[in-house]
């Protein structure tokens, strides 16, 4: 499969997760947009495929729903971010657009996510002061990471044992 074919893939995969194209028609309609877009972008020119996929990889390992608005929230940021200075006189560019957008706009608690995350990944742990308020914050950071769902999850779903007396 090429890079290409990886994106259209993703496009849909990405627009039928939220339920935004239940209709097979619009579908087949984003999936002619996408070819102009391809030819646009002169996609498949030999290099695209060099390096593998760059998105449906990093969708392996996003299995939850929760966790899949994230990335794809991302996702859908930076083909926005992509067709920000394509020729948008093209209906079909203003098309794909518009479903992206509309779909970005049903992810807002995504993109804070993934901001969040990126706060987090900048923080500079060599700090002296960042590494003061960290300790100050451990005790409340381990009392959640104890009370998570997912462990509360495990507790349920083991059989309750009953007294045999």
């Amino acid at each position: 499969m090429t890079r290409q074919t990886y994106s259209l893939f993703v496009l849909s995969v990405i627009m039928i997760y939220f339920g935004r194209f239940g209709n097979s028609l619009i579908l087949a309609q984003l999936q002619n947009d996408i070819d102009q877009l391809k030819a646009d972008f002169n996609s498949s020119h030999s290099d695209v495929a060099d390096g593998g996929p760059i998105f449906t990889e990093k969708l392996i390992n996003w299995t939850e729903r929760n966790e899949k608005r994230i990335i794809l929230s991302q996702i859908v940021s930076m083909y926005l971010e992509m067709l920000e200075n394509a020729d948008k006189s093209k209906a079909h560019v203003r098309h794909i657009a518009e479903e992206l957008y509309t779909l970005k706009e049903s992810l807002p608690d995504g993109l804070k996510k993934m901001k969040d995350l990126t706060d987090l990944a900048k923080l500079q742990m060599s700090d002296l002061k960042i590494q003061r308020k960290a300790v100050n914050e451990l005790f409340s950071v381990l009392q959640k990471l104890v009370e998570t769902p997912t462990s509360l999850k495990r507790k349920r779903s083991q059989p309750q044992r009953r007294c045999k007396c």
